[in-house]
């Protein structure tokens, strides 16, 4: 098809491409390399299956705008079709021969395929367009006094355009020359329909036209994808190649909330989190050129819905722009995110969970806490009094440890010296322990596994806080010491399962807990008040009275943890009528609580976490807003109570308990 010129032409032009294109690549990898920790390639080889639903089917993506996943769908899954059409076009190219096309029924359905992908992806793109241009959701943006880099604004739409034009100029271009050259060849093809169609359009056309025309649409064609090489590694698309990596090479975590280990009896340690973009982990670099801008981050981000400074989307993009214009990672990361949004997070975990690419702004944020605490000594000041109750009482609330056993007086609630190998090890918690409203859920519990008769004990006035709010706060030496405490004790009585009735103790016991020794099975209190109704150990007495329900999930049980059956299944055995809220299970909205907010003021805003949160339970027209976690439960409560008290907040056991025969 080309011409010998031609063909050395488009030679010189490919080298050219490739040699700029791999300048930027390049720099690319010196920054992520800059990064903190050593890539694991051997977890590649275990992710395989993993991989082919992320990347080949494009799962994550359609877990949150069902339509605009499906235009996604048919530029992505096209996409993947060109990488053989465009070889095969360039065979064509060169040699005159359709490689793919005289093979029978294979070059049949290739074909067709070719066809429905070229098809597939204009619609796409110019639906996109259509969106982005003409629509403009508030969704594909952020607030004004969201900190953004002065060149992300117009950059954002800049690289959307240049990267529709180009996805829109080769593919167009690859479907008109391939109409033309069927219409040279003076026939229609039943297996590529719409290419057919409109080659009729260019009958009685001369046939010099005609392959003009199709020398001009190779060119236009792949000689987009020439010219766009270079400029690939600065734009958004170059997700294509990280968004694979990001899902191949992640370091293993047992819970999007687990956080790496820090051994602080390691003397040589002399930086603690991230100060400047050189402190973060490869992948954290890695993150920034997997980040498409899409948003969906910062739409189910709490902070960001109640009127905060925090967008997680705003992190990640100043992370690439602040790169792509010439700096280097020594950058302070108080440069691309405002100190107040640090500590408006929650550690809900929204951001990681709903991204379709594997980023974990959430991460970022965490470990520049640890380097303002532990480092700067910069930390809002309401949290020195959660602090000090940890590192002198073993708790927040700063209850002496003399106290901890008083929410069981006239109760029979076993210790672990009074039954020293029992099936169950009930880890209390500080909230149960302590907080007169949260006592209440203990006290329900017990009543459930005494008239269960299970074997369980609790530590008493051996149980300390498990360190999750010091953690998530940045201090880590203080969780160091509650953590290293804890394992000894749980180690020494070596526990066969150990429940608990807050997600944050579970998520800390169960996932943290293993990088300082401790291996151990842990569940939630729903969890066993399944197991008890399914095994006929507890009866509940189902009433007629049609109490309306709506279980509003802890994001460290739903969403870490992913527990989300159990709560529903146990509030149904006890007869009641569940409503969902419409953000539920994985996708729940926060409470307001996580990431030690429930020990300080939250940053200003248009509106209160938990408010929200409420509102839509109350939406719902549930009678009682049941949970499963001490925080959520202090912050429900105090919604419902701003709201006029008319809707019951109540833990799950609550319920339960008032209901067994």
């Amino acid at each position: 098809m080309l011409s010998t010129i031609e063909k050395i032409l488009f030679v010189v032009a490919t080298f050219l491409s490739l040699y700029y294109t791999y300048r930027g690549v390049a720099r690319i990898m010196n920054h992520i390399n800059s990064g903190q920790g050593k890539i694991d390639w051997s977890l590649a080889y275990k992710r395989i299956g993993d991989l082919i639903l992320k990347v080949g089917l494009f799962q994550p993506v359609f877990r949150f705008r069902l339509w605009t996943s499906i235009l996604h769908g048919l530029i992505g899954w096209g996409f993947l079709s060109f990488l053989l059409i465009n070889l095969a076009d360039l065979i064509y190219a060169y040699t005159g021969f359709k490689l793919l096309e005289h093979t029978g029924l294979f070059g049949n359905l290739y074909r067709l395929l070719a066809d429905i992908a070229n098809v597939a992806i204009i619609i796409g793109i110019v639906a996109m367009v259509i969106r982005r241009f003409v629509l403009r959701p508030a969704t594909l943006s952020t607030r004004e006094t969201t900190l953004l880099h002065p060149k992300a604004r117009f950059g954002i739409l800049r690289d959307s355009a240049i990267v529709a034009t180009f996805i829109f100029v080769h593919n167009s271009m690859r479907f008109l020359g391939e109409s033309f050259g069927l219409a040279l060849a003076d026939h229609t093809d039943s297996w590529q329909p719409t290419i057919s169609t409109v080659a009729g359009l260019w009958s009685g056309v001369d046939a010099r036209a005609l392959v003009v025309g199709e020398h001009i649409a190779f060119w236009l064609s792949i000689g987009a994808v020439v010219a766009f090489l270079p400029y690939f590694p600065y734009s958004k698309h170059i997700h294509l190649f990280f968004a694979p990596l990001n899902f191949a090479l992640k370091p293993e975590r047992k819970s999007i909330g687990e956080l790496s280990y820090i051994n602080l009896d390691d003397q040589s340690i002399e930086q603690f989190g991230a100060a400047k973009m050189k402190d973060l982990g490869w992948e954290q670099i890695i993150d920034s050129y997997a980040c498409i801008m899409c948003f969906r981050c910062q739409e189910v981000c709490p902070a960001y819905n109640t009127g905060k400074l925090l967008s997680p989307a705003a992190l990640e993009i100043n992370k690439r722009y602040h790169l792509n214009d010439g700096g280097l990672t020594d950058v302070p990361m108080l440069n691309l995110i405002s100190e107040e949004a640090v500590w408006a997070c929650t550690s809900c975990g929204a951001c990681v969970d709903i991204c379709p690419v594997g980023n974990e702004p959430m991460r970022d944020i965490l470990d520049i806490r640890r380097n303002l605490s532990m480092m700067e000594s910069a930390f809002p000041k309401q949290l020195e009094s959660a602090f000090k109750g940890m590192e002198r009482n073993q708790n927040p609330w700063n209850v002496s440890q003399a106290d901890r056993m008083k929410w069981a007086e006239g109760m029979s609630v076993p210790t672990i010296e009074q039954n020293a190998e029992p099936e169950i090890l009930w880890w209390v918690g500080c909230a149960p322990a302590t907080d007169s409203r949260a006592q209440k859920t203990a006290q329900a519990f017990a009543k459930i596994l005494n008239a269960a008769g299970v074997n369980y004990a609790v530590l008493g006035k051996s149980e300390s806080c498990t360190g999750d709010s010091a953690r998530r706060a940045g201090r880590e030496d203080i969780f160091f010491g509650l953590a290293s405490q804890n394992v000894e004790i749980l180690n020494e009585v070596a526990p066969k399962r150990i429940v608990t009735t807050c997600p944050h103790c579970l998520h800390t016991i169960k996932n943290e807990y293993p990088a300082f020794g401790g291996n151990y099975t842990v569940i939630h209190h729903t969890q066993l008040i399944n197991e008890l109704v399914g095994a006929g150990k507890i009866q509940l007495q189902v009433t007629s009275d049609e109490l309306r329900v709506t279980f509003h999930d802890p994001c460290y049980l739903g969403r870490h943890n992913k527990i989300t059956d159990a709560p529903r299944t146990t509030l149904q055995s006890a007869g009641v009528t569940t409503v969902e809220m419409p953000r539920n299970s994985a996708k729940s909205f926060c409470c307001g609580a996580g990431g030690a907010q429930m020990w300080k003021e939250e940053e200003n805003g248009t509106a209160r976490v938990n408010s929200t949160r409420f509102a839509e339970a109350k939406s719902t027209g549930a009678d009682t807003v049941a949970v499963g976690c001490p925080f959520c439960l202090t912050m429900m409560s105090d919604a419902s109570k701003a709201d006029g008290g008319n809707i019951q907040v109540k833990d799950v056991a609550e319920i339960v308990a008032e209901r067994i025969k």
